[in-house]
């Protein structure tokens, strides 16, 4: 039986300014192809300041982005053969 590693390489980094939250996203890939994007926060004036919580939202919203570039990716690779 053989077994293969691979492994990705995953960043995330966050802006905080003000109310808004940005959370930058990138993924480095075994293939040496990169994938970025980015999420966004806002909190509402009537909620405490809660900077892990912004975070949280943004930086979902980032791996979502990179989820669905992936899963259009493989698509992609997989029509082209």
């Amino acid at each position: 039986m053989m077994h293969t590693l691979v492994g990705w390489h995953v960043e995330l980094e966050f802006e905080e300014e003000g109310d808004r939250t940005k959370a930058a996203a990138m993924v480095c890939l075994s293939d040496g192809s990169e994938l970025r994007a980015n999420g966004y926060s806002t909190r509402h004036h009537d909620d405490r300041p809660q900077a892990r919580v912004g975070e949280e939202v943004a930086g979902a919203r980032a791996l979502n982005e990179l989820a669905m570039q992936l899963l259009t990716k493989a698509h992609r690779e997989l029509k082209n053969g």
